[in-house]
């Protein structure tokens, strides 16, 4: 079942695999670990699980039975020191503007600063780090009512969010896009006709960099899994286990567990090998440009 809003940061994901492989690997159940340390076997799933965030105490003693080693405990306590810390947005000055995020938001932009590669498809909406302002604009101000106030502090992140795709993060690379659009994105009319002149231009130019792949599915291609909605699939290499994100008007979801992450990874397989080529996508947004 997936899980609502509030998941855990990346730091959280990965110390959490980490214990849980430590535990494997000294081939002990929670229930033995319980049993030669008195740490309770649902802290230790709620542990593993990434959804708490474990003691300094609690940790030492967990590797003190694991047999960790000195340099190995204080790489791990250093990541619980960011575990609740979700990106940039943790270290923004503007209060304000940390208000208007709602939590699950907080968590979206942790994993996308993380990812190493993000694969996204989009049904209705230019994703949000190819939006141009005056497009994210006109989407939260004829979306749902929000006060001005909001709706320029929620505009400021999303263009904050943009330099991901083109900036290192900690010594790593910008962020991989691949995004997948359907041709109803690109047909629908955002704010005004020079508005999506605009977004459409920015689409061509984003798409020409090294790090950006974007390709169109046009409705003549018929039926595909991606009808389903939209979805991202985070991957985040050895850092911690991917994850994906769904979106409806029932709420955003975050889904961990493996057979979920796999079948989103078939579907976005399905959408970019439906979909027209990025060279013939970029063809296609200049025609529309045209139109």
């Amino acid at each position: 079942m997936p899980r609502p809003a509030g998941p855990p940061t990346v730091r959280l994901r990965r110390l959490a695999a980490e214990l849980s492989a430590l535990r494997a690997d000294a081939q002990l159940t929670r229930e033995q670990v319980e049993e030669q340390t008195g740490v309770n076997q649902g802290t230790l799933w709620r542990i593993e699980k990434g959804q708490a965030k474990p003691h300094n105490g609690t940790l030492e003693t967990l590797f003190d039975l694991y047999g960790v080693t000195e340099s190995r405990r204080t790489e791990l306590i250093e990541l619980t020191r960011g575990a609740k810390q979700p990106g940039w947005l943790a270290q923004f000055k503007d209060a304000l503007l940390k208000e208007a995020i709602p939590e699950v938001y907080a968590a979206y932009i942790g994993f996308e600063t993380e990812a190493k590669t993000m694969n996204t498809y989009e049904s209705s909406f230019v994703p949000g780090l190819l939006q141009t302002e005056e497009y994210a604009r006109a989407v939260m101000i004829d979306g749902w009512p929000m006060e001005a106030d909001a709706v320029e502090r929620r505009l400021e992140t999303r263009m904050q969010r943009q330099i991901v795709l083109s900036q290192k993060r900690d010594g790593r690379d910008p962020l991989e896009l691949w995004a997948v659009l359907d041709e109803a994105v690109l047909r629908r009319e955002v704010g005004s006709r020079a508005v999506m002149r605009a977004q459409l231009g920015r689409l061509l130019e984003m798409g020409e960099r090294p790090n950006i792949t974007l390709q169109v599915i046009p409705f003549n291609r018929g039926a595909h899994p991606g009808m389903s909605g939209a979805f991202t699939c985070f991957k985040f290499g050895s850092l911690a286990p991917n994850i994906v994100h769904t979106e409806s008007l029932a709420g955003a979801f975050f889904l961990e567990l493996e057979a979920d992450v796999e079948r989103f990874g078939l579907a976005f397989d399905h959408v970019r090998a439906m979909a027209l080529s990025p060279r013939d996508s970029g063809t296609f947004l200049a025609m529309l440009m045209t139109e």
